[in-house]
């Protein structure tokens, strides 16, 4: 079985994709069509899309034929240029390959400089919204790991990592994972419930590499993020989960797990997460009587992962730790003029951070597994489009950005490969032989065949773990 999502799931998956993947790349594209326009080249065709078109228009007065494909995996925009086919003797001055050098690099660029610009536009309004964010509050802690090693203690915050200060727990993942991957070491400063702070590192060795997996980070450091420590206690069955097949009720007290006593919520959920479609034997506490409960867990897939779920919820009660659900949550908001900069500082953030993460790919610092497809972008932007707009705005802001970055790469079929070959012209005084470009495209090609291969790879291997 390749997936667990339900129909609907799956009609959300495909339908959140095709949006985000046709905005991003309308933008994308409308970046060079614009630039393009602007500094007189002549515009043939813009296309969302490849292969068989499903609709076709010609519009203006100096005619583009507006394009929707059959294959909603990227699209292009056809520039009048000599090398592809004849040009009247009146549209020479407007062929691309007649235009001085800069503006064909500003047309180049266009492209992913309107991927960043749509991010930080996309921020921006979240900015000003208000974005919820977690903190970045250290949960329960596996004995023996590194965490536990390094003097890491339950519902310590995390204040700064590397010298980064970390508000926010996606602000500290992403610095956990660019310490780590810098010298297979992790140096922070954590703030405990008694208000003391302590500096800590935790080395991570050789083990550096594998940790950058998916789902695999704070596992493999052993600690999790906070959640309250409340009993055992079922206050919700969810209809049609493994659960409810099982004859769990409201008010049932899970005392244990295949003999492993049970004293809070979380406590279930680590030993089930890991265990999808696995059977296990409950101890619940029912109108004051113990017995016994076989359950097979139920699989659901999240962010590219398997993970087990029984589909239960607990009871509302008091919470016993020095902790609060509102310790946990920190708001974003800031007025128009200061989310510009907000929004523009945490673009280009980002932005720096993908480089460095492909660059350390190539060195092999970071895990070939951390690549991924369509398929796990469909299911990242389905899960986000099922939170709400603003889960989705910021996973569409994350996705622009890295569409941005990697099409700046010097891979030859890319943007950032076209503009290689323009400075080069610029340097030698004359464009790069025809033969050169075709063998730099022959290459382009084989590397993206290569990469696409091994991000289908990295999806269908998660679904079948």
């Amino acid at each position: 079985m390749i997936s667990t999502d339900t129909p609907l799931q799956l009609v959300i998956n495909v339908a959140a994709f095709i949006v985000a993947i046709g905005v991003l790349v309308a933008v994308h594209e409308f970046g060079h069509f614009w630039v393009a326009r602007k500094l007189g080249i002549r515009v043939l065709r813009f296309s969302i899309g490849f292969g068989k078109p499903l609709y076709r228009r010609v519009l203006g007065k100096d005619p583009v034929e507006f394009v929707i494909a059959a294959v909603p995996l990227g699209g292009y925009v056809k520039l009048l240029d000599e090398r592809e086919g004849n040009v009247a003797e009146r549209d020479l001055p407007r062929a691309f390959n007649r235009q001085p050098v800069w503006k064909r690099i500003a047309t180049l660029l266009a492209g992913p400089a309107m991927n960043l610009i749509f991010a930080i536009a996309l921020y921006w309004v979240l900015f000003t919204a208000g974005v919820p964010a977690l903190r970045p509050i250290v949960g329960e802690i596996t004995p023996d790991t590194i965490a536990a090693r390094a003097g890491l203690r339950y519902e310590d915050q995390i204040l700064e990592i590397g010298g980064r200060p970390t508000p926010t727990l996606e602000a500290a993942t992403l610095a956990i994972i660019e310490d780590l991957t810098d010298d297979g070491t992790i140096n922070m400063r954590v703030q405990g419930v008694d208000g003391s702070q302590r500096e800590l590192s935790l080395p991570a060795g050789d083990r550096s590499r594998a940790l950058t997996q998916p789902e695999a980070l704070l596992p493999g450091l052993g600690f999790e993020i906070w959640r309250p420590r409340v009993k055992p206690i079922i206050g919700v069955v969810n209809k049609g989960t493994a659960g409810e097949r099982a004859g769990l009720r409201v008010g049932d007290e899970i005392v244990a797990i295949d003999g492993q006593p049970i004293s809070h919520f979380q406590e279930l959920v680590n030993r089930v997460k890991p265990n999808p479609g696995r059977t296990v034997e409950l101890e619940i506490r029912r109108d004051g009587a113990v017995r016994d409960v076989p359950v097979t867990i139920g699989e659901e897939m999240r962010a590219g992962s398997k993970i087990g779920l029984i589909g239960i919820a607990p009871k509302d009660q008091r919470i016993p730790t020095g902790r609060t659900l509102d310790d946990m949550l920190t708001l974003q908001k800031y007025g128009p003029l200061a989310a510009v900069g907000e929004a523009s500082a945490k673009t280009w953030d980002t932005s720096v951070f993908t480089l460095r993460i492909v660059g350390r790919i190539i060195t092999g610092d970071v895990s070939l597994q951390a690549i991924s497809g369509p398929i796990s972008i469909a299911e990242t932007t389905g899960f986000a489009a099922r939170q709400g707009w603003r889960t989705f705005l910021g996973t569409l802001a994350l996705i622009s950005i890295s569409l941005g970055v990697l099409n700046l790469l010097p891979i030859p079929i890319l943007d950032g490969g076209q503009v290689v070959y323009q400075l080069a012209e610029l340097v030698k005084g004359r464009p790069v032989s025809e033969r050169a470009q075709l063998l730099g495209q022959q290459i382009g090609i084989a590397m993206l065949i290569l990469m696409m291969t091994l991000a289908f790879y990295n999806d269908i291997a998660r679904h079948l773990n």
